[in-house]
C-alpha cells in the first residue's frame, strides 16, 4: 500500500488554494469544487468542496471545526521557516505555533489554512538523526 494523496474537505475553494499558492504549490484547478497540488513522489495535496463530497456520498458531514492533524511541509532551510511563516502572517493568514526550535532538532512552526487545518513548516531534517534520538530517549 502506498500513499497517494491527502484530501482536504474546503469551504471556499478559491480561498483555500490561494493559501496553498502562498505557500508555492503550483495548484491545478479541475472544476468549481476541486482542486489538486502535486507535492513530488507522486503524491498529491487534493482539495474538494462540500457540495463535491455531498454528490458521491448524501450521509457525509463535515469534520469538526478544530484540526487534529498537521500537514507538514519541509523548506531548504530555518531561515525559509522563519520567512515562510512572517510572509504568510503578513498576506493575512493566521498564524499557531510561531517558528521554534523542538527537540527533532529542525525549525518548526505551524500556520493555519482557511479551513483551520494546522499547516506546518519545518527545516530539512534527518530521519536517521531522529531514529538516533529517539533511540537515546528510550533507554
Amino acid at each position: 500500500m502506498q500513499l497517494r494523496s491527502l484530501y482536504l474537505f474546503v469551504d471556499d475553494l478559491s480561498k483555500t488554494t490561494g493559501f496553498y499558492q502562498r505557500l508555492g504549490l503550483e495548484i491545478e484547478t479541475v472544476s468549481n469544487s476541486f482542486a489538486r497540488a502535486s507535492c513530488g513522489n507522486g503524491i498529491l495535496l487534493e482539495f474538494g468542496t462540500a457540495e463535491l463530497t455531498r454528490s458521491y456520498d448524501p450521509n457525509w458531514s463535515p469534520p469538526g471545526t478544530l484540526s487534529k492533524s498537521t500537514i507538514n511541509f519541509e523548506l531548504n532551510s530555518r531561515e525559509e521557516v522563519d520567512e515562510t511563516y512572517r510572509l504568510m502572517l503578513s498576506a493575512g493568514y493566521d498564524g499557531h505555533l510561531e517558528p521554534c526550535d523542538p527537540p527533532w532538532q529542525a525549525r518548526f512552526a505551524i500556520l493555519t489554512d482557511p479551513d483551520r487545518n494546522f499547516v506546518g513548516l519545518h527545516s530539512p531534517r534527518s530521519l536517521d538523526v531522529d531514529r538516533a534520538r529517539e533511540q537515546d530517549n528510550s533507554n
